[in-house]
């Protein structure tokens, strides 16, 4: 990690740290916020600060990761990407990069975001967010039942899927270099993972 991306992941912790004191949340009370710039997250009824906007290398991944579900799978799921509040309860409220949705279950989709576990979630590992996408979320959608859940690791250029057994995460695969990412949960899914990565930003040229 560079001095940089160290430096930002600290400043969120520090702020993060400033809201430990604050009262219990539930959604109501977090849908209630003033807009202050930043993104938050209720993880058992304490409001969390969600890292920094995303980089131009995260926000890549994120579009080409949304572009290959989309292409094979939209006839039967429907696909949403961050922000978009997971309301898994009144105290938990997440925000995955990716879900994904099969159409038979779209009631849970209202007005104020998915109301339910969906059958995929995704997350693109950043800096300030490693722990929190591979400990914190990953506890999170386990316990309310998220069937399937994907990390993206720009850093490893890999995509980890992890499937859920007797309410835990079991790293099923590790897709890397020219694999194809596939999925017996998500039978539509088919795609290189290194097409993930095409499109990454070279932060050293660029410098």
């Amino acid at each position: 990690m560079t001095a940089e991306k160290r430096k930002d992941a600290d400043k969120v912790k520090e702020q993060q740290a400033s809201y430990e004191h604050e009262q219990e949340y539930n959604y109501d009370r977090y849908a209630a916020m003033a807009d202050d710039g930043n993104r938050y997250e209720v993880v058992e009824g304490k409001l969390e600060l969600m890292a920094p906007a995303p980089s131009p290398g995260h926000q890549s991944i994120s579009r080409e990761l949304l572009k290959q579900v989309d292409k094979s799978c939209e006839s039967d799921y429907v696909i949403y990407f961050s922000p978009i509040d997971v309301i898994l309860s009144s105290k938990d409220v997440r925000q995955p990069d990716l879900l994904m949705l099969h159409r038979s279950r779209s009631h849970i989709v209202t007005r104020r975001g998915i109301e339910g576990a969906p059958d995929l979630v995704a997350e693109i590992l950043s800096p300030g967010s490693r722990n929190r996408d591979k400990v914190g979320k990953a506890r999170t959608y386990a316990k309310y039942g998220v069937p399937e859940y994907w990390i993206v690791d720009p850093d490893a250029l890999t995509l980890e899927r992890y499937v859920l057994h007797d309410g835990r995460y079991e790293l099923d695969t590790v897709f890397e270099g020219d694999d194809t990412v596939e999925s017996d949960k998500l039978p539509c899914v088919s795609f290189k993972v290194s097409t993930l990565f095409a499109d990454m930003p070279d932060y050293d040229r660029c410098n």
